[in-house]
C-alpha cells in the first residue's frame, strides 16, 4: 500500500496510445488478470462469453457523451477561445472549463461559433460571470437559448481526450466515442470500457447466462482531472451524478444470492456501485458522488472489473490498483507494454477476476 503519487507511475511509448478506434467494437484485445494467482493470460473481448460464468452480472453505465467541446472567440478581442461545458443548473447557469490567451474576466462575451462549420455566420454568445478559483471552472449564461443541449448538438463536437493530439473529432468519433447502449446524455468523456461492447457481444453473453444491468454516472472532471498533490490522502474529487436504479440493485442482489459475480464495467460503474452499497447490500441510490477509491479501500459491492489501461499517475490507475494491488497492476501495465496493446479511451481492456 502506498499513498504516494509517484508510486502509481509508468512510462508508455507513445505509439500504444490509441489515437483511433478499432475497426470493430469486440476486436479490442483482453488482458485477463487472476487477482488471486497474479497469473495473466491474453484473450479478445469476443471471448468474454466464454470466460465469464453463467450467473455473473456485467454492469454497464449508460450515460451518453456531450458534444461538450466549444470553439470560439472574446467578443471584446478577437482571440481564440476554447471551452468544455460540464453541466447547466436549474437557473441556466452552465460551468465551463476555458481555455485562452490571456485573462479571462467576468462579464466578459464569448462568441461560439458552430465547431465543424468555423465560418458560419451563426454564433451563440455566452457571458461569464465569475469563475471559482479553487475548481477553475466558470459559470456563464447563454444567450438567447436555455437549452444546453440543444445549442451543443448545434455547436459543440465530441471531447475528445488531448492525448489524442486530433484538432477536431472526425466521422467515425461521433459513433465510435460512445457506447451502443448509451441512453442519458449528460458526460463529457466516455465511460471508455463500455465501448467495447455490442448487442451482438451483449447476445452471446446472454446465451451464456452472462446478464447486465445498467447504471448511470455523468463523467466530469471528477473522472479526468489529474492528480495535483504529492499524497493521495490530500486529492478530493469532484463531485459527479449517478443513479443505480431499483431495477439494477434488485438483479445484482439476485445475481449474489445465486453464486453469480458482479463483473463491473469500468470505473466508472465502479464507482457509482460502491457509493450504492453500505454494509455489503446493493441498495437504490441517485445523487451525487465524490468517492476516491484508493488503497486501502474495502469493495463491497464490486467482484470482477473490466476496464482499460489509464493514464500514469491517475485517478483511475490508483482505482484499478486499490482493487488488484499496486504491484500486480504495474507489471500487467508492463507486461501490456511488452505484447504491444493500445492504451487509453480507443484502446484494448483488462478483466480483473
Amino acid at each position: 500500500m502506498s499513498d504516494f503519487l509517484s508510486d502509481y507511475d509508468y512510462t508508455l511509448p507513445d505509439e500504444l496510445i490509441a489515437r483511433h478506434p478499432p475497426a470493430r467494437r469486440e476486436a479490442a484485445r483482453l488482458m485477463v488478470v487472476d487477482r488471486a494467482t497474479g497469473s495473466i493470460e491474453h484473450a479478445s473481448i469476443g471471448d468474454l462469453p466464454q470466460i465469464l460464468r453463467p450467473h455473473d452480472r456485467l454492469v454497464l453505465n449508460n450515460t451518453r457523451v456531450l458534444p461538450a467541446r466549444l470553439l470560439g472567440s472574446r467578443v471584446s478581442t478577437g482571440g481564440q477561445w476554447e471551452g468544455l461545458y460540464l453541466c447547466s443548473s436549474p437557473a441556466g447557469e452552465w460551468q465551463l472549463l476555458c481555455q485562452t490567451r490571456g485573462k479571462l474576466r467576468p462579464g466578459e462575451r464569448i462568441a461560439v461559433h458552430p465547431a465543424h462549420n468555423p465560418t458560419s455566420d451563426v454564433r451563440l454568445i455566452l457571458t461569464l460571470k465569475e469563475k471559482d478559483d479553487a475548481e477553475g471552472l466558470w459559470t456563464a449564461v447563454a444567450e438567447v437559448t436555455r437549452d444546453p443541449i440543444a445549442a451543443l448538438e448545434k455547436f459543440g463536437t465530441v471531447p475528445l481526450p488531448p492525448y489524442m493530439h486530433r484538432d477536431l473529432a472526425e466521422d467515425d468519433d461521433f459513433s465510435r466515442y460512445q457506447t451502443t447502449f448509451a441512453q442519458h446524455p449528460g458526460s463529457v468523456a466516455a465511460p471508455t470500457a463500455g465501448l467495447h461492447f455490442t448487442p451482438e457481444l451483449l447476445a452471446a453473453c446472454e446465451a451464456n447466462g452472462i446478464s447486465h444491468s445498467f447504471v448511470t454516472l455523468h463523467v466530469g472532471i471528477g473522472t479526468f482531472r489529474p492528480i495535483s498533490v504529492k499524497h493521495l490522502q490530500d486529492h478530493r474529487m469532484h463531485a459527479e451524478w449517478c443513479e443505480l436504479p431499483e431495477t439494477a440493485a434488485t438483479e445484482l442482489s439476485r445475481c449474489r444470492r445465486e453464486g453469480g459475480r458482479v463483473v463491473a464495467v469500468g470505473t466508472t460503474s465502479t464507482r457509482t456501485l460502491e457509493s450504492a452499497t453500505s454494509d455489503g447490500e446493493i441498495r437504490p441510490w441517485r445523487g451525487s458522488t465524490d468517492l476516491f477509491i484508493r488503497p486501502p479501500y474495502r469493495f463491497q459491492a464490486v467482484d470482477c472489473l473490466l476496464t482499460n489501461f489509464h493514464l500514469p499517475r491517475s485517478s483511475l490507475l490508483v482505482l484499478v490498483s486499490a482493487f488488484a494491488g499496486r504491484d500486480l497492476m504495474l507489471h500487467a501495465y508492463q507486461t501490456a507494454i511488452e505484447h504491444r496493446y493500445r492504451f487509453y479511451s480507443y484502446g484494448d481492456a483488462m478483466l480483473l477476476v
